[in-house]
């Protein structure tokens, strides 16, 4: 039998981890001793480096509680985990592109924002760079309105 300290080294995870996951029930404690300390067996061990593996993975403790449950249960997980993770790529490409265009757009803003000149706030205004993006463009400022030198 494991205590908390020694579960969490034999995995190599922190016990704050062991501790989380027994809280809300990835894993349970075997037994307790008469001081309190959980008590674990050499089966969490091999638990909680799955547990690691499915987030590696980007698997929620959500999903994984379900995959755990579903194969306690006697049930082959295996499909639900292929399905999860096919939507999780074309979750994850969607968010890749939509960075990539953030990316582009605050180059592209930069780049605009590098022929303005920097300006004190006043009651009309409180930063002319963030206030010449409108709906994510940047509008023309009026050449009077550039500044000389750029700034970097």
């Amino acid at each position: 039998m494991l205590t908390v300290n020694e579960l969490a080294l034999a995995a190599l995870v922190p016990p704050h981890v062991v501790r989380y996951y027994t809280r809300i029930g990835l894993i349970k404690a075997q037994q307790r001793k008469d001081n309190g300390y959980r008590l674990f067996d050499l089966r969490d061990v091999d638990r909680l480096r799955f547990i690691r593996q499915a987030k590696s993975l980007g698997f929620t403790l959500n999903e994984i509680s379900q995959i755990l449950t579903r194969a306690a249960n006697g049930d082959s997980p295996c499909s639900d985990v292929r399905g999860i993770i096919e939507h999780r790529i074309k979750e994850t490409r969607v968010k890749i592109e939509e960075m990539q265009a953030l990316q582009q757009r605050m180059e592209q803003t930069l780049e605009h924002w590098r022929e303005m000149s920097d300006s004190d706030a006043n009651s009309d205004s409180i930063c002319r760079l963030i206030e010449s993006v409108q709906e994510g463009r940047v509008v023309s400022v009026p050449t009077s309105q550039r500044g000389e030198n750029n700034v970097n």
